[in-house]
């Protein structure tokens, strides 16, 4: 496999953990500090400890969130790389496009 294709499962990984409404509201509460597994859990009082895991797995897969063990407990953190390379490579580019034709249709309307 060359880079590109490596790059682009990369972030078919990245996307697919940022589809779920569960996974971005665990990426939020990560983003806001480092929680152990338990504290992640209690978060998310809907969802039972096995399905938290599944998400936490889907995280980890994409690199947006990784763990250590400290003791019995296993502290998360996020990692916040991945969503760098997506916004680097896919958001940033497509913001500046819609940038350069709200500035056009601007201009267009002025004269």
């Amino acid at each position: 496999m060359n880079g590109s294709t490596d790059e682009d499962a990369d972030d078919d990984r990245v996307f697919k953990a940022l589809a779920s409404p569960v996974r971005r509201r665990m990426l939020d509460a990560l983003k806001a500090a480092t929680r152990t597994t338990g504290e992640l859990c209690a978060l998310l009082p809907e969802l039972d400890r096995t399905t938290v895991l599944q998400h936490l797995r889907v995280l980890e897969q994409a690199g947006l969130v990784t763990g250590r063990r400290l003791g019995r407990e296993r502290h998360l953190s996020l990692a916040p790389l991945p969503i760098k390379r997506v916004h680097d490579r896919w958001i940033s580019g497509y913001m500046t496009a819609a940038v350069d034709l709200l500035d056009a249709l601007d201009r267009d309307a002025r004269e």
